[in-house]
């Protein structure tokens, strides 16, 4: 049987007006601090004395090895502790009116998010990613993000576990009607030698107050790019 392969392509228009999704770098200049601190998630903290860093970063492994770490042997003898991170960002007028989201890959553990001192909600679990939804307390100008990150039970694995944010943050940037997050799904129920049926599921989310067509164009292309199927 010849393999086959399939690039699936699903965008959806508003009207006229393709739906955009922007997908932003969100790991450059976080501020951070090792020790809990009152208020840091409040927006005009001062945390002009704290690190500027680049994420993914794992504070244990960075302190390095000592024979009283907290996380004792099953941890590699890392050391835990309690973190904050903030950082800040500009918001352009054009958001104005758009979902806003940030992602987070990865976060141990214990996590708590702030926007502009507004609380979103905590992730006690560290091995999985999460978001939030920033756009109703989000405005033009500056804006600040707070994460609290407390890892101070030990032991809290049977191994060696980071701490602090320890993969790549995004921001997503939609418009209200917009496809869900890995909301596109592909399966091919019949495949033979020489052809493929391919069926598309995509689940679409209307966030606001948009009463109007949507059009869903899905398309399949083969491997060397040349479109194979369009709905």
């Amino acid at each position: 049987m010849a393999l086959l392969m399939f690039i699936i392509s699903s965008v959806f228009y508003v009207a006229t007006a393709q739906a955009e999704r922007l997908n932003i770098n969100f790991n450059h200049d976080w501020k951070f601090n090792l020790g809990d601190q009152y208020n840091a998630h409040l927006p005009d903290f001062d945390d002009s004395n704290w690190r500027t860093l680049t994420v993914p970063h794992d504070w244990s492994f960075e302190n390095g090895i000592s024979k009283e770490g907290s996380q004792s042997a099953n941890g590699g003898y890392f050391d835990s502790g309690l973190g904050w991170y903030r950082k800040s960002f500009q918001v352009p007028k054009d958001w104005q009116n758009k979902r806003i989201n940030i992602e987070f890959d990865g976060v141990y553990m214990n996590s708590e998010v702030w926007i502009n001192g507004q609380y979103l909600g905590k992730t006690a679990y560290g091995y999985i990613s999460f978001r939030h939804d920033l756009s109703k307390h989000l405005k033009p100008g500056g804006n600040v993000i707070a994460l609290r990150v407390d890892n101070i039970k030990d032991p809290s694995a049977r191994w060696y576990h980071p701490s602090g944010i320890y993969a790549p943050v995004k921001l997503e940037v939609t418009q209200p009607p917009h496809i869900q997050p890995n909301g596109v799904y592909v399966t091919t129920p019949k495949v033979t030698s020489s052809s493929a049926e391919v069926t598309i599921r995509t689940d679409l989310i209307n966030s606001g107050d948009l009463n109007q067509d949507l059009y869903l164009q899905s398309s399949v292309f083969d491997a060397k790019g040349n479109l194979l199927s369009e709905t």
